[in-house]
C-alpha cells in the first residue's frame, strides 16, 4: 500500500509542477511535449460521461498502432498507408475530413512526430523520421520544406565519425530552434554501433552538436572502457525516450546497455555512459552531470522510460528534481541542476560472476528512498500457486538448480563450467554459450514469467 501511495504522490507533484509552465490543452510533440509529461488538462470527457461516448467519425490511419498523433489548432496529424510508403495526413479533428496528405518513400517513425513554429506562427513545421532521415514538411500545406537539409531531409549517419545506424522509432525532441535526435544501436550483438545523440538546426538542418554515448578515446568516461575495445564499442543508446527541461535548457537522456547485453568480458570496466542518466546542455551538447544506475550491466537493466520533471518538498523547501525509473523497480531522484541525489544512494556489495573472462562490478547503487515499486526477489514460495501440482514440482526442482542471489545474480553459462575463471577463454566457446541465453539467464526468464 505504501508503494502505491508514493506513486500517486509523484504523479500529482509532476502535474502540478508542469502546469506552471504550459496549459496542457494541446498535443504538439511526441508524448505531449518535450517534458515527456504525457498529460492533458482537457476535462470535457470524464468519469461521469465516458460510458456514453459514441463514434463521431473514423479515418483509415495506418503505419503503426503505436503512432502518437498530434493535435494543433483543431488539426490532427496522423499517418496513413500509401503507395510505396507511409503518408503523413492532416485531418480536421472535429469532423475527420482529410485536409491533405504527404506521401513518403518508405516508413515513418512508428511512435510519432514533433511540431515547431516560428514566434509569429508564419512558419509551421512537422518534424519526423522517414526511412531513417530527419524530415520536415509544412504543417499547413503538407509540402516539403526544401530549405531544410537536402530537399527537406537530413541524414544523421553522414555526420558521424563511426558507423552508426539511422534513427528509426524515437522521433526526438525539439528545444527552441533545435531538433535533438538519438541514434539507435544495432541488434543485441557484439557488432554494434554507438547510440550517439545529434542536434540540428530546425530551420536549416545544419548540425549543431553531437554527444558521444560511448566516449571516444580521450573523452570523459573513456577510462571506464578497455582502450583496445573502446574504438569499436557499441550499444548505449536512448531507445526509449528522453526529456527536456525547456526553462533550464537541459536535456535528460537515459541510456541503455552496452553490447553485448548479457556478457561483458570484452568491455571490462563500468562502461560509461551505459545505464546512465545524463544531463546535457541543450545548446551545446556538453555534459552537465551524469549518474550511472548499473555498473557494467550484464542483465539488460537499461533505462526504459523518459525521466519525469517534478517539484517536491525537501527539508522545508521546494526542490526541482528529475526522477528516473528503472526496470528493477528503483526510482532515482536527483536535483535537476546539480545531479545531487535527493535521498542517499548506497553502493552495496553484489554477487560476482564465475563466468571465465567476465568482469562484474563489486558494488551496485541502491537508492535508500523511495522503496522499490516492483518485486526484486523471487523465492520458491513465489511460484504460481494456481499451477497444477506436477508442474509446480517441476518448477521447484528447476528452481533449486538456479543460482539465485537476488537482483544482481550474474548470468551463468553451463557450457563454460569446465573452464577456469581466467581471461584466456576460447572465443568460440564464449559465443556459443552466450547464444544459448536460455541456459545463461534461466533464472531471469522465470523471474519475468512469475
Amino acid at each position: 500500500m505504501r508503494k502505491s501511495f508514493f506513486g500517486v504522490v509523484l504523479v500529482t507533484a509532476a502535474l502540478g509542477a508542469a502546469a506552471e509552465n504550459r496549459s496542457f490543452d494541446t498535443w504538439r510533440q511526441y508524448e505531449g511535449g518535450a517534458d515527456s509529461s504525457q498529460y492533458s488538462s482537457l476535462k470535457q470527457i470524464n468519469k461521469s460521461n465516458v460510458a456514453r461516448l459514441e463514434v463521431a467519425w473514423s479515418y483509415p490511419a495506418g503505419g503503426g498502432t503505436s503512432f502518437d498523433p498530434l493535435v494543433i489548432d483543431g488539426i490532427m496529424y496522423v499517418t496513413k498507408s500509401g503507395q510505396g510508403g507511409i503518408a503523413v495526413a492532416a485531418v480536421n479533428a472535429a469532423t475527420g475530413k482529410e485536409l491533405w496528405t504527404h506521401q513518403n518513400r518508405g516508413g515513418v517513425g512508428p511512435r510519432g512526430m514533433n511540431y515547431w513554429q516560428s514566434p509569429d506562427r508564419s512558419d509551421r513545421r512537422l518534424v519526423y523520421i522517414n526511412a531513417g532521415f530527419i524530415t520536415e514538411i509544412n504543417a499547413i500545406t503538407g509540402e516539403a520544406i526544401t530549405s531544410f537539409g537536402e530537399n527537406g531531409r537530413v541524414d544523421p549517419k553522414r555526420d558521424s565519425d563511426r558507423d552508426v545506424m539511422r534513427p528509426t522509432g524515437n522521433p526526438g525532441r525539439i528545444y527552441a530552434n533545435t531538433i535533438i535526435i538519438p541514434l539507435p544501436s544495432a541488434l543485441d550483438t557484439y557488432d554494434s554501433g554507438p547510440g550517439d545523440v545529434h542536434a540540428y538546426d530546425v530551420i536549416t538542418g545544419k548540425l549543431k552538436w553531437i554527444f558521444h554515448s560511448v566516449p571516444r578515446p580521450g573523452e570523459f568516461g573513456s577510462d571506464t572502457w578497455p582502450p583496445a575495445t573502446l574504438p569499436a564499442a557499441g550499444g548505449v543508446h536512448n531507445w526509449s525516450e528522453f526529456t527536456v527541461d525547456e526553462q533550464r535548457g537541459i536535456v535528460f537522456v537515459p541510456f541503455g546497455t552496452a553490447r553485448y547485453d548479457f556478457y561483458g568480458g570484452n568491455r571490462k570496466g563500468n562502461n560509461l555512459f551505459a545505464n546512465s542518466l545524463v544531463a546535457l546542455d541543450a545548446k551545446t551538447g556538453k555534459r552537465i552531470w551524469h549518474y550511472q544506475t548499473v555498473h557494467h550491466d550484464i542483465w539488460d537493466y537499461d533505462l526504459p522510460a523518459a525521466p519525469k520533471l517534478l517539484t517536491v518538498r525537501s527539508n522545508g523547501r521546494s526542490v526541482d528534481v528529475v526522477a528516473q525509473p528503472t526496470k528493477q523497480g528503483f526510482l532515482f531522484v536527483f536535483n535537476r541542476d546539480t545531479g545531487q541525489p535527493l535521498w542517499p544512494i548506497e553502493e552495496r556489495p553484489v554477487p560476482q560472476s564465475d563466468v571465465p573472462g567476465e568482469f562484474t562490478s563489486a558494488t551496485q547503487p541502491f537508492p535508500a528512498l523511495p522503496p522499490p515499486f516492483a518485486r526484486q526477489a523471487f523465492a520458491e514460495k513465489d511460484i504460481n500457486p494456481f499451477l497444477p501440482e506436477a508442474e509446480r514440482e517441476m518448477i521447484r526442482q528447476q528452481f533449486r538448480e538456479y543460482r539465485n542471489e537476488g537482483l544482481f545474480t550474474p548470468p551463468v553459462c553451463e557450457a563454460l563450467s569446465n573452464f577456469r575463471a581466467t581471461s584466456a577463454v576460447p572465443t568460440g566457446v564464449v559465443l556459443r554459450s552466450i547464444r544459448r541465453r536460455e541456459r545463461c539467464i534461466s533464472f531471469r526468464r522465470n523471474f519475468r514469467r512469475w
